[in-house]
C-alpha cells in the first residue's frame, strides 16, 4: 500500500459543502494523506466545485481530482433537471425532489476506483443521517450495504487489502458537525451548499440545505460565514 510522508492514503469523497469539509478535516486528524475527488455531474450548483477547490488547498490535499459524469442525461432530480424547481418552502416529509437517483452508488464506486488506483484502503464520505434523513442513499445501513459490496468487488480486497468506508459524521447533528469542524481548523467561509447558489457561491437562503446549514450555525452558537444572495 501507498503511504506519504509515512501516513497512509485514504480518498476523501468532497463535494465543496459543509459536510464533506468536515469530513476531510476528520480525516486529516487521524493521520491520513488525503486524496480528495470531487464529481462535476451536472449539478445545478456548480458552485460547490470552486468550493472544492478552495478547501482541497486550504485543508492540504495530498491531491484534488474532479471527475466529469453528466447524470443530467437521466435527469429526474431538481439538481440536475432545470425543469424541476428546488423546493424553497422548508423541509418536508419523505424523500425530496432534490434526491438524485443513484448519485451516492455512482460516487462511492468512483471513489472505490480511485482507492483502489492509489494503493488505499479508507475511504471518507460525509453522509449525514440525523438531520435529514430523506435520502435513501445516506443510510448506514446502505453504508455497511456498500462498504460489504466493495470488499467483494476489487483485486486489492481478494490480495488482502479490505477496504474501509468511514462515515464520521453521519450520526451527528448539523450543529454538531460545525462545532467539531470548527475545532479542526475548517473554514466554513469557502463552502458552498445551497442546491441553487450562484456562479459567485451566493446562497439563496431558501433551500432545505440553506435552511438546515443556517439552523445548524445557529444551534452550535457560531456566527454563520455563508454568503447569501
Amino acid at each position: 500500500m501507498g503511504v506519504v510522508s509515512g501516513m497512509s492514503p485514504a480518498v476523501v469523497l468532497l463535494s465543496g459543502g459543509l459536510d464533506s469539509a468536515t469530513t476531510f478535516a476528520i480525516a486529516r486528524s487521524e493521520g491520513f494523506a488525503c486524496y480528495c475527488l470531487s464529481i462535476d455531474y451536472g449539478q445545478r450548483h456548480r458552485a460547490e466545485l470552486d468550493a472544492a477547490r478552495r478547501v482541497a488547498r486550504a485543508l492540504g490535499a495530498v491531491e484534488h481530482r474532479v471527475t466529469a459524469l453528466d447524470l443530467t442525461a437521466f435527469g429526474g432530480s431538481a439538481l440536475t433537471d432545470a425543469s424541476i424547481a428546488v423546493p424553497t418552502e422548508g423541509v418536508q416529509s419523505g424523500i425530496p425532489v432534490t434526491y438524485v437517483p443513484a448519485r451516492n452508488t455512482i460516487f462511492l464506486a468512483l471513489a472505490l476506483a480511485y482507492a483502489e488506483v492509489r494503493g488505499a484502503a479508507d475511504v471518507f464520505f460525509g453522509a449525514n443521517a440525523v438531520d435529514y434523513s430523506g435520502y435513501p442513499d445516506c443510510r448506514p445501513e446502505y453504508m455497511r450495504a456498500f462498504e460489504a459490496l466493495a470488499n467483494l468487488a476489487t483485486k486489492a480486497a481478494l490480495d488482502g487489502y479490505r477496504l474501509t468506508l468511514h462515515t464520521p459524521i453521519i450520526h451527528l447533528s448539523k450543529a454538531d458537525i460545525i462545532r467539531r469542524g470548527t475545532d479542526l481548523g475548517v473554514d466554513y467561509g469557502l463552502t458552498v451548499s445551497c442546491y441553487q447558489a450562484t456562479a459567485e457561491g451566493l446562497a439563496c437562503g431558501r433551500c432545505d440545505s440553506c435552511r438546515l446549514r443556517r439552523a445548524g450555525f445557529e444551534a452550535a452558537g457560531l456566527p454563520d460565514p455563508t454568503r447569501y444572495a
